[in-house]
């Protein structure tokens, strides 16, 4: 018997003990925990390992099971004390044992003051090339959110091929779901409840009961629904990213919220069903951000990734706050949301006629004259509401106005529609920023994509109305990155019909490398409040459909680079192994591994940090050809800030073949003491047919 082997049966045989001994402690309480054993493998010992664990928790508590993990991903989520955590966490099987959080869904306040039920739906971009967005096919994109309303005409298959071959899944049955609400465009439905769901009468079916998961399946993979509108507002044909992928809709949040336990068993059953791209508009708050190991979200999507999944989530919407991205993990491709060309106007009007010009949905008709009384917003606000959700960026004139009358007075105007508004995009005030507060040496977000006032499917019988007798509409407009997620997801969907065998890093490479910094005004993007946006708003920019298609080169980042990235990130050989199941044989962690030498892992972004003094830092990167067989010569160009050396060798590279593989070397050097702030810049690669950038941030910090 191998010693590890040994060591595990010793641990089980204490740990039965330990039960009887001081499970039954009764004045300890009990809670819900994950149990993460990293890879799941067809055979062999963590398969073994996962089942012997489990059957000792079960021995000592019948009913204490809530998930359990076998596909891609092995673990459990069980009803344990702290104690009982505390004993499984030292199993050299296990990679962490963690209380089961939970995240929130990363959509903004709708702007409606009229709480009626609304949707809508926004082309993949405002510039959208129809003939590219209609690409699909057999593509599979999974949903985790909360789930679908098939009966939406968004979701129909009217004229789609049958279901592919590829397609492992299934559509699960519920009190108020049937076998036949999928069909060749809605392929599959699973849905999960969390610990507490049952015990709140919550029903567990993928019927979506908030709109949100409707909405972003429809965002991404949703067919072309002429007359789409909420109320007459954004009128137009609706339709998705990826008009002929297939969706999968795994329901993972309910209104308790979205447990992590819920959300590894989605990813566990997604990479068993087949699915292609996931995609995620959903996670932590800033102040709660855990590390990989414990953070459901990152688990799950580095074992997709390893199964040939593309993982796209949202940025979170904690900004504009410097350190608020979540979902920050390499492997995961990160989206921050930017506003389109078409603006909701709802102006107030002060005492006097003063105007401030607002953005909002607004259809009461409470006059143009200002004689309605006005108090502080943050008087008004929700129990529980966070005040930001209620404040104005015009603060200063209004708070102006109110000290300066006994009776101030105002009213707001309803909605009108600006189209081509300049400038756009800009980065949405919500989305949050950057640099990641978990790995500052990876560059967060990715991508930026469309994410305010988005039209949408939304949540709503034919006929359907509310109490006031106003039809409740089938579109709804909504903001958050959980808006901008879809976009990329769709996008990734059109990239993997194109190229079936792109790797998931390549599909993330052509997406960033090919992004745009420029706006309608032919001028850098900027935030909503106007400054110049940089690589911590943004990314490598703006998500561009027509770049993306044909990137020229493509940055693969391997299953070697992740694993020095765990290296580096300071876990040791032990736990890679388990974490992973692509480890070769001999890999080794480098003795004097550090973070710094996380920028040296091959990603389509650069990040390096602790550059102190005038001492240079050395990194590589590597470019593999996928534009077709013919030479073709790149030459450089750097935009480097002033303070900062950037030396790249060689200047050109000249490709023959598809597939080769070039590298290429940059040199930072500050030319003084200390950066006093973050230094952006970009190094691109260009040819007359495509431009290659990759965006880089150098601080002291």
């Amino acid at each position: 018997m191998k010693y590890s082997a040994l060591c595990y049966v010793l641990f089980l045989i204490l740990f039965d003990v330990f039960l009887v001994k001081s499970g039954a402690d009764e004045g300890e309480k009990d809670g819900v925990y994950i149990v993460y054993m990293g890879a799941a493998t067809a055979n062999g010992s963590s398969k073994n390992e996962h089942a012997q664990l489990l059957s000792s928790v079960l021995k000592r508590r019948k009913n204490a099971l809530v998930h359990s993990y076998e596909h891609g991903i092995s673990g459990f989520t069980a009803r344990l004390s702290a104690a009982e955590a505390q004993s499984i966490a030292k199993n050299p099987g296990v990679v962490s044992v963690f209380p089961d959080p939970v995240y929130q869904l990363h959509t903004t306040r709708s702007w409606d003051f009229l709480k009626y039920g609304t949707d809508v739906k926004i082309d993949l971009s405002p510039n959208s090339d129809s003939n590219l967005s209609s690409r699909g096919y057999d593509v599979i994109i999974g949903i985790l959110d909360t789930g679908i309303w098939p009966e939406s005409k968004s979701f129909s298959d009217k004229d789609m091929d049958p279901i592919p071959s590829s397609w492992k899944g299934t559509c699960v049955e519920a009190r108020d779901f049937n076998s036949s609400n999928c069909n060749r465009k809605l392929i599959g439905a699973r849905s999960y409840n969390g610990p507490g769901d049952d015990d709140d009468g919550l029903v567990n079916t993928p019927r979506d009961m908030n709109g949100h998961g409707t909405h972003v399946a429809s965002t991404a993979a949703g067919i072309m629904v002429p007359g789409a509108s909420y109320h007459g507002l954004a009128s137009g044909t609706a339709k998705g990213g990826s008009l002929g992928s297939r969706i999968a809709v795994y329901r993972i949040c309910t209104p308790n919220g979205c447990a992590g336990s819920s959300i590894l068993a989605a990813f566990s059953d997604a990479i068993k069903d087949g699915v292609d791209i996931l995609s995620l508009s959903l996670g932590s708050p800033a102040s709660r951000i855990s590390d990989f190991k414990e953070d459901p979200i990152a688990i799950g999507a580095f074992h997709a990734v390893e199964n040939g999944i593309t993982v796209v989530c949202s940025a979170g919407n904690d900004g504009p706050s410097e350190k608020t991205v979540s979902n920050g993990a390499p492997w995961i491709l990160t989206v921050a949301a930017t506003t389109i060309d078409r603006r909701f106007e709802s102006n107030v009007v002060l005492d006097k006629k003063k105007v401030i010009k607002g953005e909002a949905i607004n259809f009461a008709n409470i006059g143009k004259s200002p004689v309605h009384p006005l108090i502080y917003a943050k008087s008004a606000k929700k129990a529980g509401a966070d005040a930001r959700d209620a404040r104005s960026k015009d603060a200063v004139e209004i708070f102006a106005y109110l000290n300066s009358t006994k009776n101030p007075v105002a009213t707001i105007l309803p909605t009108t529609v600006v189209s081509q508004y300049k400038p756009a995009p800009a980065i949405a005030y919500f989305s949050s920023r950057g640099p990641s507060s978990i790995s500052r040496n990876i560059l967060k977000p990715d991508i930026a994509a469309p994410g305010s006032n988005i039209l949408a499917a939304w949540t709503a019988y034919d006929g359907e109305v509310t109490d006031e007798g106003r039809e409740i509409p089938k579109f709804k407009i909504m903001s958050g990155t959980s808006m901008s997620c879809p976009h990329v997801s769709g996008m990734a969907a059109v990239l993997k019909s194109h190229y079936p065998s792109w790797s998931p890093s390549a599909i993330k490479s052509a997406i960033m490398t090919t992004a745009s910094q420029i706006n309608n005004m032919k001028a850098p993007i900027t935030t909503e409040l106007g400054a110049i946006a940089t690589a911590y708003d943004y990314g490598a920019g703006e998500m561009s459909t027509n770049g993306a298609l044909q990137p020229g080169l493509v940055y693969e980042t391997t299953a070697i680079d992740y694993l020095y990235f765990l290296c580096y990130h300071g876990y040791n050989i032990s736990t890679i192994k388990v974490i992973s199941k692509d480890v070769p044989a001999g890999f080794a962690c480098p003795k004097e591994s550090k973070v710094n030498m996380i920028s040296n892992i091959n990603y389509p972004s650069i990040a390096v940090f602790n550059l102190t003094g005038k001492h240079s830092r050395n990194i590589t990167r590597t470019l593999t050809n996928v534009a077709g067989d013919g030479t073709a010569t790149y030459s450089l160009t750097i935009e480097a800030p002033i303070g900062l050396t950037v030396t790249v060798t060689p200047t050109s590279l000249q490709f023959t073949k598809n597939g080769q593989r070039l590298g290429y070397h940059i040199i930072f050097t500050p030319t003084v003491s200390s950066l006093q702030k973050d230094m952006f810049g970009s190094i691109t690669w260009r040819t007359k047919k495509f431009n290659v950038r990759t965006p880089f941030v150098a601080s002291s910090r």
